[in-house]
């Protein structure tokens, strides 16, 4: 393969053809079959959108036929294009402040732990970027959710003017939640051949966020992009530039991920082992009418055959017939080599203990010659005692996926051609596995650390092809470490041993950022202006808040007198509940004339929010009596943007150490308001804005004591010459810094300083 020189019009989109172009006989399949199913193919690949869990795939098993025949198209018709679009191209109206823009965005990253590290000499390459250019706590959206921060960063607007406000939403006509960020609408014409049901007619995927990414105006100005990983970019959306998705992309099963353990353990009847029933989910199911879509994973019994253990591996739902596709799985224990033999189908590799393997890729056929493919990363947490293979989520094959996950098409093709297989989950790291028992914390970290060290690959080989325009990527695992070890932060005089190897794993990814950002400053010279953010902090989640129970106590929520213990609020009477909670400190009204059996009239309505806040805002824990919530957000009277009605009637912002309770989040009925958290996952954000601020860091001067994450939209256009258009509620907050208005000259990083560590 060529080795392109930069990222622009030519090279890169042509390169990234040239990658998905298939060899011969890898898209091979029945020619009775192929012909029917090309005469319904749906233009974009089909999904359905289950309640909170998320996708479940229904006709997608061709999008690697289509992503071919889009590169061959994309090909023919380049040079028409480009005079198009060198026509439609506006001007830049103003002078351009930079030639280059670099975002480098560290989910999570929190001001305090970096003041402190910084303080200690720990974070050279941050406190360096900080003395030349600045340093400031940047504010996070309301409410502080990873999709709504992330939505703001890229639009310059707040959820009122994009839409998402959590991420979940709720459907008026059921009360039930649905995914914010994307909804996708399947074909329901299906014709019989055989045994195979053929999906008819188009479908669509398309996205919720509302207002327009700044990368993508960037593009009318002629100005070229390369966006990964950024959150709520699933699906990916057309514009002048490279994307590839992140959080919010399914895996192959079409949930948000969910991995499988297989043990030989014997559980008893009613279920047990790691939370789970034997050949039933582990963790929290969605209540999606008994599809099997599930948030945590698997438990499956091994069986022994001679001297093999011998299960199925489930696989995403089949497009073209009723039930799951699946696959035989195999395993042969040899202590004496300290590991086992796994085959499946095409693959057959010898894994040791409590090591990764290499991303497996796995083929699930659903009729001749039509496969849905995705790949998984095997992992033995023991072969002594109980034995147990853990498989992570199956993520969609980036060489071939079934869905689509990247603009163009072909350029998740291009880059697993180029770098090898990668993680294309939007919620990569498996903290369900934790949360579960099935990984431990050195099990999560290690895995934790293969998917950074894929996308920091992505991400530097990029910046080497950058002459000019944006390159913007977010890395997750600073937000995945704080999730799950941010109780080790606490010190103590009796701190375990455990304990201090968790603070020290979390320190230690602080620093690996400052690695990073030693890295990205090496690309850096006094044309590029770099900013380096985090969508919000991190406080520690010690008790968990259960909304909906204070609302039933307070009789504005009703509960069937018989109850399934079911979740999503399938056990409300709604008929006798006037507001409810859902998501991570959302309430709506149970409005009349909006929600299918609504209540509430609308004079009725800000008096009924006023009474709420005011018993919210006197909730206190006991024994300590220590206030529950910090503030409570009226949307209708604290936004402005067109879509405020959208979201929650009230957004609760929760006091320092407390976050919605787990059965809150799951709509399910609990007993208790407050409660202890018990699980793994010990940090969270989710709290009053006002106290998980982000960090911002440029070489460009900030001149806002209190720069907020909208205004890093407005900026960057202005920095590149581009006046933001009205709907962004963002100011430029980067003063110029010299004669030109550019980047500080002192911020190119091929310095002694660089170079010597």
């Amino acid at each position: 393969m060529r080795i392109m020189g930069r990222y622009d019009h030519d090279t890169a989109e042509s390169d990234a053809l040239r990658a998905g172009r298939p060899r011969a006989g890898e898209a091979a399949f029945v020619p009775l079959v192929a012909a029917v199913l090309l005469v319904g193919l749906p233009g974009a690949a089909h999904a359905y959108i289950g309640p909170g869990a998320g996708f479940a795939l229904v006709s997608s098993f061709l999008s690697f036929v289509v992503a071919f025949f889009a590169a061959f198209f994309t090909a023919l018709t380049y040079p028409v294009r480009m005079i198009v679009r060198r026509i439609r191209r506006k001007r830049i109206p103003g002078k351009p402040r930079a030639k280059k823009a670099i975002v480098l965005g560290l989910d999570g990253l929190d001001p305090e732990i970096c003041e402190r590290l910084m303080a200690k000499g720990e974070l050279p390459s941050f406190s360096r970027l900080a003395s030349i250019g600045s340093f400031r706590r940047l504010g996070t959206s309301t409410p502080a959710m990873s999709p709504v921060a992330w939505s703001s960063f890229s639009t310059g607007t707040d959820a009122s003017g994009h839409g998402i406000f959590d991420f979940l939403a709720r459907d008026p006509s059921t009360c039930a939640p649905v995914l914010s960020s994307s909804r996708v609408t399947a074909s329901k014409r299906r014709i019989r051949i055989g045994p195979f049901r053929i999906p008819i007619g188009r479908g669509t995927v398309r996205s919720l966020r509302k207002s327009t990414s700044f990368w993508k105006i960037l593009g009318q100005y002629g100005i070229f992009s390369t966006i990964l990983r950024v959150p709520i970019t699933f699906p990916p959306e057309r514009f002048n530039g490279v994307m590839l998705s992140g959080m919010c992309v399914p895996d192959l099963r079409g949930t948000m991920g969910s991995f499988t353990y297989f043990t030989d353990a014997r559980f008893p009847s009613e279920g047990g082992g790691n939370g789970g029933r034997a050949g039933g989910p582990v963790g929290e199911e969605a209540a999606d009418g008994g599809r099997g879509e599930k948030i945590g994973g698997f438990v499956i019994p091994l069986e022994r055959d001679g001297g093999a253990l011998r299960a199925s591996l489930p696989g995403p739902e089949s497009p073209v017939s009723d039930g799951t596709l699946s696959l035989p799985l195999e395993i042969r224990v040899d202590r004496a080599r300290g590991g086992a033999e796994i085959r499946i189908p095409s693959e057959r590799f010898f894994l040791p203990e409590r090591e990764y393997s290499p991303w497996i890729k796995l083929a699930f056929k659903a009729a001749p010659g039509v496969a849905l493919r995705g790949i998984a990363r095997f992992y033995i947490t023991s072969i002594e005692g109980p034995f147990g293979l853990y498989v992570s989520p199956i993520h969609i094959d980036p060489e071939k996926p079934a869905m689509p996950i990247s603009h163009p098409g072909c350029y998740s093709i291009y880059l697993a051609k180029r770098q090898g297989p990668f993680a294309t989950l939007g919620l990569a790291e498996d903290t369900w596995a934790v949360n579960e028992g099935v990984l431990d914390g050195a099990a999560f970290i290690e895995q934790a650390y293969l998917f950074h060290r894929e996308r920091e690959r992505m991400f530097l080989d990029a910046l080497r092809r950058m002459r000019r325009g944006l390159t913007a990527c977010v890395f997750d695992l600073s937000d995945r470490m704080q999730h799950m070890f941010f109780r080790c932060l606490v010190e103590g005089e009796n701190d375990s041993e455990e304990v201090m190897k968790g603070r020290e794993a979390l320190y230690e990814m602080y620093r690996e950022m400052d690695r990073l950002l030693e890295k990205t400053l090496s690309f850096v010279d006094g044309e590029t202006a770099l900013v380096v953010m985090s969508d919000h902090g991190f406080k520690p989640f010690r008790r968990g808040v259960d909304i909906n129970a204070w609302l039933a106590r307070k009789g504005y929520l009703a509960w069937k007198e018989e109850t399934t213990g079911g979740e999503y609020l399938v056990d409300v009477d709604w008929p006798r509940t006037k507001a409810f909670a859902l998501g991570l400190g959302g309430i709506y009204l149970n409005r009349r004339g909006r929600e299918r059996d609504g209540i509430v009239e609308a004079g009725d309505a800000e008096a009924l929010k006023a009474e709420m806040a005011d018993g919210l805002r006197s909730l206190a824990d006991e024994p300590d009596g220590n206030a529950v919530v910090s503030r409570i957000f009226n949307p209708e009277k604290e936004f402005t943007g067109p879509y405020r009605s959208d979201g929650p009637d009230l957004i609760v912002g929760l006091a320092e150490g407390y976050r919605i309770s787990w059965n809150c989040a799951r709509g399910v009925k609990g007993e208790a308001v407050i409660e202890d958290n018990t699980r793994s996952w010990s940090g969270d954000h989710c709290i009053d804005p006002s106290l998980v601020p982000g960090i911002l860091f440029s070489n460009l001067r900030c001149g806002a004591e209190k720069p907020n994450i909208v205004d890093i939209a407005p900026s960057i256009l202005r920095l590149f010459g581009i006046e933001p258009p009205g709907y962004m509620t963002g100011r430029d907050i980067f003063a110029p810094n010299d004669d030109t208005g550019g980047p500080t000259k002192s911020a190119a990083a091929r310095s002694p300083e660089a170079s010597d560590r």
